[in-house]
C-alpha cells in the first residue's frame, strides 16, 4: 500500500445532495437538492466526478451512476445546528457546534449599533438583512453623501460592512471590521464579520475581490491543529485561513479571484514537495450562483471545475489523496436566496484508496476531519470517526 503523503480537501462550497431530515427546522422544504437542480441544465457535464462515484452516493437520486467507480464515496449529514460556511467548515474539520450562531432577521439591536458607531466614529446605514449587490445600489449614494458605513446581515450569522473604496480605503475598512469583530463576541458572536469593498458611481457599483472575512476563533480542536502539532503542512487555498481565523494554517495562498483561480493555485501546489494537507474552498458555487439562484451558472461552474479536476487527476502522485465535499447546500432551484439544509457528498480518490467502495451515510461532517487526522497518525478529539480502515486499498 502506498503511504499517504499529501491530502487535498476540496470544498465545493454549497454542493448539497438532498434535504436532511431536519430541513424543515431550518426553513427548508423536503425537495431542496442542489445537485439535482443543476444536473438537468444543458451546461452541466462532470464525467470525472461521475467516474469517482458522485452519482453512486446513497440517496443522490439523480445523474447516471458509474458502472465501476474508481473512488470511494459517502454521504455526510450535518450534526451542528447551522447551515452556513463557518459551521460547515468547522464541523468537517472536527468541531460540532451544538448551539447555532446568532442571526439577526430584524437587523442588529440598538445597543450593538451604538457600540459600532462609537467604535467607528461613523454613522451606520441600512442595518437590515440584504442582498450584497442590492444593498450597495440602495445605500451607495447615501454612503457617499454621509461618509457612513453600510452595515447589513443575511440569513447567515454574519455582520457585513460595505463601503466604496474611493471613500474608505480597503485597509481602513479592514480596520473597522477588526473593531466590529472585537465587539461581536459572546451572545453577539456572529460567525463572521465581512469586509465588502466596492467601486464605481451610482448606479454602476461593482463589488471587488478584496472581500475579507474576520471569523471567530475556532471553539475546539480541528484537523488543522492536529496536523500542525505534528509539524505537517496545513496550506489554505481561498478563504480557509479566514474561516479558521488563521489558526494552525501554516501557509495561506489567499482569496481566490474565482473558482478557476483557486484550482490553478491547487494545481500549482501539486508541483511542490510537501507532506500534509492542502485545504481548498471554492466559494463561487455558493456566492455567485447558489444565492443568486442561477441554475445554469452553477452547472457551468461545475463543468469548469470537473475539467480542472481531470487535470488534477493526471498530476496526482502515488502518495496523493483527494477528498471532495461540500459545507452546506444552496439549492438554486429553491425559493428565496438562503442556504439549504442538505447532506453533502464525500468523494475520496487516489492510489492508496479503495475503488468502488460505497461507505454509506454518516451522522456528521466530522468524519472527514477524523479521517484526515488518521491518515497522518495525528490525534484529534472529535465526534467524527475515521473512515480510513474502510478506505485503504489492500
Amino acid at each position: 500500500m502506498e503511504k499517504i503523503k499529501r491530502v487535498f480537501v476540496i470544498v465545493l462550497d454549497s454542493l448539497g445532495i438532498g434535504a436532511e431530515p431536519d430541513a424543515a427546522d431550518f426553513g427548508d422544504g423536503p425537495a431542496c437538492h442542489t445537485l439535482k437542480s443543476i444536473v438537468g441544465s444543458k451546461q452541466y457535464s462532470t464525467p470525472n466526478l461521475q467516474q469517482i462515484g458522485l452519482f453512486n452516493i446513497d440517496g443522490v437520486g439523480c445523474g447516471t451512476p458509474a458502472a465501476d467507480p474508481i473512488g470511494s464515496f459517502a454521504r455526510l449529514r450535518e450534526l451542528s445546528r447551522g447551515k452556513d460556511t463557518t459551521t460547515g467548515h468547522w464541523e468537517m474539520a472536527g468541531i460540532v457546534s451544538e448551539r447555532p450562531m446568532p442571526t439577526y432577521p430584524n437587523g442588529f439591536p440598538p445597543e450593538v449599533i451604538a457600540k459600532l458607531e462609537t467604535a467607528f466614529g461613523k454613522k451606520i446605514l441600512c442595518n437590515r438583512p440584504y442582498s450584497g449587490t442590492q444593498v450597495i445600489l440602495d445605500y451607495g449614494r447615501e454612503q457617499e453623501e454621509t461618509g457612513g458605513l453600510i452595515v447589513y446581515t443575511s440569513a447567515d450569522s454574519v455582520l457585513q460592512i460595505a463601503a466604496n473604496e474611493a471613500d474608505v480605503p480597503v485597509e481602513t475598512l479592514y480596520g473597522y471590521c477588526r473593531k466590529a469583530r472585537a465587539i461581536m463576541q459572546g451572545e453577539h458572536g456572529v460567525g463572521r464579520v465581512i469586509a465588502r469593498p466596492y467601486i464605481g458611481k451610482y448606479p454602476g457599483y461593482e463589488r471587488t475581490p478584496r472581500r475579507h472575512d474576520f471569523s471567530l476563533d475556532p471553539t475546539g480542536d480541528t484537523m488543522l491543529d492536529a496536523l500542525a502539532r505534528k509539524g505537517l503542512a496545513t496550506i489554505g487555498v481561498g478563504k480557509i485561513a479566514d474561516i479558521f481565523a488563521g489558526r494552525s494554517v501554516s501557509r495561506s495562498l489567499g482569496i481566490n479571484r474565482d473558482n478557476a483561480d483557486g484550482m490553478r493555485k491547487t494545481l500549482a501546489l501539486m508541483d511542490e514537495a510537501f507532506t500534509g494537507l492542502a485545504f481548498v474552498n471554492l466559494v463561487d458555487f455558493d456566492m455567485t450562483y447558489g444565492h443568486r439562484r442561477d441554475i445554469d451558472g452553477y452547472a457551468a461552474a461545475m463543468t469548469e471545475f470537473d475539467a480542472q479536476f481531470g487535470a488534477m487527476m493526471e498530476k496526482m502522485q502515488a502518495g496523493d489523496v483527494v477528498m471532495i465535499t461540500g459545507d452546506h447546500g444552496c439549492d438554486p432551484g429553491a425559493p428565496g436566496t438562503d442556504h439549504t439544509r442538505e447532506y453533502v457528498p464525500l468523494l475520496v480518490y487516489g492510489k492508496p484508496i479503495k475503488q468502488g467502495a460505497n461507505l454509506g451515510t454518516y451522522p456528521t461532517f466530522a468524519m472527514l476531519g477524523a479521517t484526515v487526522a488518521d491518515m497522518f497518525g495525528a490525534p484529534l478529539t472529535t465526534k467524527g470517526e475515521s473512515l480510513l480502515p474502510r478506505l485503504l486499498a489492500e
